[in-house]
């Protein structure tokens, strides 16, 4: 024969309470263990961001901030600057000594903002060693790896070899702001510091047009400063070609294996 059930109702409510309480804590702790997980904070770094020259290496020559760049009038392969704050220029001449970046990258995503006036030249060095040109490429029906994006040629034995051309000819005109998107992948190097694998630009983006889709870059490219491979290393910005203009240079450090 059962013992009679002393408990009261409100007893038994309580104890089922706490069964549901610790029913919906398990729950709670098998969906945390299930959910993703967080995503890593942002690393931007701003190297140009027209308000100071904070984000570059001294000497820095004759690169200045101003206002803003056009093309002048009476010459348009030079600039019209009006002085103020907001665009990063190679001087009131166009030509100075190349620019390093503070920042070392590897494996980095980058967002480059820039403007030439008729005929101008310059490039950009990932790792101060790898050259995404910058030229007056505008309407060219035939291209090279001299044009605007391309991946510049590097030098064996006191020639040039390789290079590559962009797929397409996405330039604006002379006196209008380009941008490029470059995810680049830093050489990979052993525990003895050899190289076991090339630097690589996974892709590159010119004003919303791929341009490059995973091309290695065997060796630093002409022009380079450092012949040497590391790595990481600053952007370089070439100055003595002509005048450039720079709007916006945004890196995110990225993991790329």
């Amino acid at each position: 024969m059962m013992p009679p059930d002393c408990t009261t109702p409100v007893s038994r409510l309580a104890k089922r309470g706490m069964t549901f309480v610790a029913a919906l804590a398990a729950l709670g702790q098998a969906q945390a263990q299930l959910a993703p997980p967080p995503p890593p904070p942002k690393t931007n770094i701003t190297i140009n961001d027209g308000r100071s020259l904070n984000g570059w290496k001294v000497p820095l020559g004759d690169w200045k901030l101003v206002q803003s760049a056009r093309p002048s009038a009476g010459n348009p392969k030079a600039f019209t600057l009006v002085p103020g704050l907001g665009t990063l220029v190679n001087g009131d001449k166009g030509r100075t000594g190349n620019l390093f970046s503070n920042f070392q990258h590897g494996d980095v995503r980058a967002v480059i903002e820039y403007m030439v006036p008729k005929g101008s030249n310059s490039g950009v060095y990932f790792q101060g060693r790898y050259e995404i040109q910058i030229l007056d490429s505008h309407g060219k029906k035939t291209l090279t790896f001299k044009d605007n994006g391309a991946i510049y040629e590097h030098v064996v034995n006191g020639k040039g070899v390789g290079g590559n051309v962009p797929a397409i000819n996405a330039s604006k005109a002379p006196g209008e702001w380009q941008k490029l998107i470059v995810t680049f992948r830093a050489p990979r190097f052993d525990a003895g510091g050899k190289k076991v694998e090339n630097a690589k630009f996974v892709k590159v983006s010119l004003n919303g047009q791929v341009i490059h889709h995973n091309v290695e870059v065997p060796a630093p490219t002409r022009g380079s400063l450092f012949k040497d491979e590391k790595p990481n290393g600053p952007i370089m910005l070439q100055g003595d070609h002509g005048p450039v203009a720079f709007r916006k240079i945004i890196l995110k450090p990225v993991k790329l294996d």
